[in-house]
C-alpha cells in the first residue's frame, strides 16, 4: 500500500509509513446562552451574543432561563465541553426577574446545600454578564454577581471575569449599557475562540505582580474581584461574596417575619409540586405536601440540640423576652411570603399547573422550622388564626414547657421531640438551657398524655448516641401515651463548630427499621404502621388507630376543621378526639408495602449523582 506521508498533519499518527487520520480533539463542543430578561435586553443581548458565536462556526443554542430545569440538565454540562453564558438582569430591589427565581433559588440552594458534594458542577464552564443599574447602589447587579459566586461554590470554572452593564449612562463604563455588552462581548470572541484552539490565555500583566498566571496559586488578596485581575482572569479565582437577595437578614434557606418568626418553602414542597413525591407526612398522614408551610411563630429555643439544622444561630432562652408581634400580622405575612416563594415555580419545568394553583392556597403549616413555637405568648390566637383559614397545624415542642403544652389549645397534631430517654443523654443531645430540664422534660409527656387530640413523639435517632436505650425508651412512652411515635434517622445537617455530628452518625435505613421494630416489642399496645424510606423514617401507631384490620392514621384534614369549629362555638364544651377524625391509611404507605412509603402517583427522581443523599426529610 502506498500513502503520501507529506499531507499527514499533525493530529495524525504514521502507522508502518503510513497516516492513519485521527479525530481532532473538540476544545468546545457548543455555546449555550442562558438569559433572565426584565425588559427584553437580556433577551436581545442574548440573541447578538449567539449570531456573534454563529459566525465562528461554533454551535449555539439560546436557552430563556426560565424554561430551564438545572435539576435536570445542569449536571449534564459539566461533561459536555459547552460553555455556558448567563446574561441575567436584576431588579431595582435585588431580585431576579421572575423568569429566572427558580434557576437562582436552586442554584442558592444547592450552593448551600449539605446535601450536594462541592465538586458538583467541577467541570462546567461559564461567564456572567449581568445588567443592572447603579442608581440602586445597595443591589446594582446582585443576581449576576450571586449567579456567580454560587457556580464557583459548586466548583465551576469561569473562563472570564464577570461583567456588567450599567443602564446608569452617567456610570456606565462604555456610555450605555449596549456599549458595556459590546465591550465584553468582543472579550468573549476571542477567549472562545482561544478555548476552541485549546489554547489557555496567559497573564495580561494587569494583576498585581502576575498572579493570575498560575492557576490555584494565589494568595488572599489576589482572589478578589476587586484588585483589577486580568479579563481571562484564572477559573481558580474566588468571587467576590455578595449578600443573598433572598432573606438580608436571615439564613438563606427562610424568610424573617417580624422580630421573632419566620417561615421557609420546604425542599418536599417543590417536589411534590413537580410530582416527585410527598414528605413523610404525606406518607403518614395525608398531608399535600406542595400546599405546606413551613413556619414558626418563635425562632428563640430553650434547647441547643446537636443536630440542629441552624447551628444555634437562632436566639436562645428559658423565657420571652423579646418585644411581641400579633399573631394576625405573623399569619399575614407568613402567607404573603409562602405565596411569593410559590410563584417562582410558575412555568417551571415539571411544575404541575394544577398543584400550582393549589399551592397558592396553603391547607397546612408545620410549626416546626427552628425554635420552640410554643413559646411564643400568643400561639392559642395563632393557631386559632390558622384554624380560621383552613389551615391544619401540626406543632412541635421540646418539651421544655409543660405548663404552656396544658394551656394549648387543640391543633390538628401535637408533637414532643423525644431525642433521649434517660437524663445524661438528653442532656448531652439537646444540651438544654434549663437546669431542671429532666423534670420539665417528663411533665411535659404527661401533660402530652391529657391530651385529647392526636398526639406524636418524635425520635431522632443519633448512632452512637441515643440508639441503646429501648427500655427507657418504652418506659417513657408509657408515661405519655402518644398517638403515634415517628422514629426517624438524624439528618445531618454539615460541619459546624457549634456540633461534632458526622456522617457516621447517620444511621442506615435497615438500622432504624431493626430499631424500631426492637421497640414495638416492647410497648404492646402499638404496632408499626407506615414507613417512609427516603427520609429514613417509620411510624409506630398505637392500635387504636387499627379499625377492622385496617390502619387509619391518615387524617381526615375537612372534619378536623368541622370539630375544632365546633368546640370553639360551644366555648369548649364539645371537645372531640383523634380518633374522630381519623382517615384510611392507604396500602402503599403501610409498612412492608412494595412502594416502601411512596405514593404511586408520583414518579421518583434520582438524582445524577454528585450530590449525597442521606435520606433527610
Amino acid at each position: 500500500m502506498e500513502c503520501d506521508t507529506a499531507l499527514v498533519s499533525q493530529e495524525d499518527k504514521l502507522v508502518n509509513g503510513c497516516a492513519t487520520l485521527q479525530a481532532k480533539e473538540v476544545y468546545v463542543a457548543g455555546v449555550k446562552i442562558f438569559y433572565g430578561s426584565q425588559t427584553g435586553t437580556a433577551k436581545r443581548f442574548a440573541r447578538a451574543l449567539a449570531e456573534a458565536v454563529i459566525s465562528l462556526n461554533v454551535p449555539v443554542e439560546v436557552i430563556s432561563i426560565g424554561d430551564y430545569d438545572p435539576d435536570d440538565c445542569l449536571l449534564e454540562e459539566t461533561t459536555s465541553r459547552n460553555i455556558c453564558v448567563f446574561l441575567v438582569a436584576t431588579y431595582t430591589d435585588g431580585q431576579p426577574t421572575e423568569s429566572a427565581a427558580w434557576f437562582c433559588r436552586w442554584l442558592e440552594e444547592a450552593a448551600n446545600d449539605f446535601r450536594f458534594e462541592k465538586t458538583y458542577l467541577k467541570g462546567l464552564r461559564y461567564a456572567v454578564f449581568g445588567l443592572g443599574n447603579s442608581v440602586y447602589v445597595d443591589h446594582y447587579n446582585t443576581v449576576g454577581r450571586n449567579i456567580d459566586r454560587w457556580l464557583w461554590m459548586l466548583s465551576a470554572s469561569r473562563i472570564m471575569t464577570c461583567a456588567e452593564g450599567d443602564c446608569n449612562v452617567a456610570q456606565s463604563k462604555h456610555g450605555t449599557i449596549e456599549a458595556d455588552f459590546e465591550a465584553w462581548k468582543a472579550k468573549f470572541l476571542s477567549r472562545l475562540q482561544a478555548l476552541c484552539r485549546g489554547e489557555k490565555k496567559p497573564c495580561s500583566g494587569k494583576c498585581k505582580k502576575g498572579r493570575c498566571k498560575s492557576p490555584g496559586k494565589q494568595s488572599k488578596e489576589s482572589s478578589d474581584h476587586e484588585h483589577g485581575a486580568s479579563e481571562y482572569e484564572n477559573t481558580e479565582v474566588k468571587p467576590k461574596f455578595m449578600r443573598p437577595y433572598f432573606s438580608f437578614s436571615a439564613p438563606w434557606s427562610y424568610k424573617l417575619i417580624g422580630s421573632h418568626s419566620g417561615v421557609k418553602l420546604c425542599r418536599w414542597t417543590k417536589s411534590m409540586l413537580r410530582g416527585r413525591g410527598g414528605c413523610y407526612k404525606h406518607t403518614f398522614y395525608g398531608i399535600e405536601s406542595h400546599r405546606c408551610m413551613e413556619a414558626t411563630p418563635s425562632l428563640a429555643c430553650a434547647n441547643k440540640c446537636v443536630f440542629c439544622w441552624r447551628h444555634h444561630t437562632n436566639p436562645v432562652g428559658t423565657e420571652w423576652r423579646w418585644k411581641m408581634d400579633q399573631p394576625e400580622m405573623i399569619l399575614q405575612q407568613a402567607i404573603e411570603n409562602h405565596q411569593n416563594m410559590i410563584k417562582q415555580f410558575k412555568g417551571v419545568a415539571g411544575v404541575q399547573a394544577a398543584r400550582f394553583e393549589e399551592a397558592m392556597t396553603a391547607k397546612h403549616c408545620a410549626l416546626s422550622l427552628v425554635g420552640e413555637p410554643i413559646m411564643y405568648p400568643e400561639i392559642n390566637r395563632f393557631v386559632r388564626l390558622l384554624h380560621q383559614h383552613s389551615i391544619s397545624t401540626f406543632l412541635v415542642t421540646n418539651a421544655q414547657f409543660p405548663d404552656e403544652i396544658r394551656n394549648l389549645e387543640p391543633v390538628t397534631q401535637l408533637y414532643v421531640s423525644v431525642d433521649a430517654s434517660t437524663k445524661e443523654s438528653l442532656k448531652r443531645i439537646d444540651r438544654p438551657l434549663f437546669k431542671d430540664f429532666w423534670q420539665r422534660f417528663l411533665d411535659s409527656l404527661k401533660a402530652l398524655s391529657e391530651k385529647q387530640q392526636r398526639t406524636v413523639y418524635r425520635l431522632t435517632l443519633v448512632k452512637a448516641w441515643n440508639v441503646d436505650e429501648l427500655k427507657a425508651y418504652a418506659d417513657l412512652i408509657s408515661l405519655g401515651k402518644p398517638d403515634f411515635i415517628e422514629v426517624k434517622g438524624v439528618t445531618y445537617c454539615g460541619k459546624s463548630s457549634a456540633s461534632n455530628l458526622t456522617m457516621a452518625n447517620v444511621p442506615w435505613h435497615e438500622e432504624v427499621v431493626h430499631f424500631v421494630q426492637e421497640l414495638a416489642n416492647l410497648i404492646p399496645h402499638y404496632e408499626i404502621a407506615c414507613e417512609h424510606e427516603h427520609s429514613n423514617c417509620l411510624l409506630i401507631a398505637h392500635k387504636k388507630f387499627k379499625i377492622n384490620g385496617e390502619w387509619c392514621t391518615w387524617i381526615n384534614y375537612d372534619r378536623f376543621q368541622e370539630l375544632v369549629r365546633a368546640q370553639e362555638q360551644s366555648g369548649g364544651s364539645q371537645t372531640f378526639t383523634g380518633a374522630d377524625y381519623a382517615a384510611r391509611t392507604p396500602h402503599w404507605a403501610l409498612f412492608g408495602s412494595r412502594e416502601r412509603g411512596f405514593d404511586p402517583l408520583d414518579v421518583k427522581y434520582q438524582r445524577k449523582n454528585k450530590a449525597r443523599d442521606i435520606s433527610g426529610c
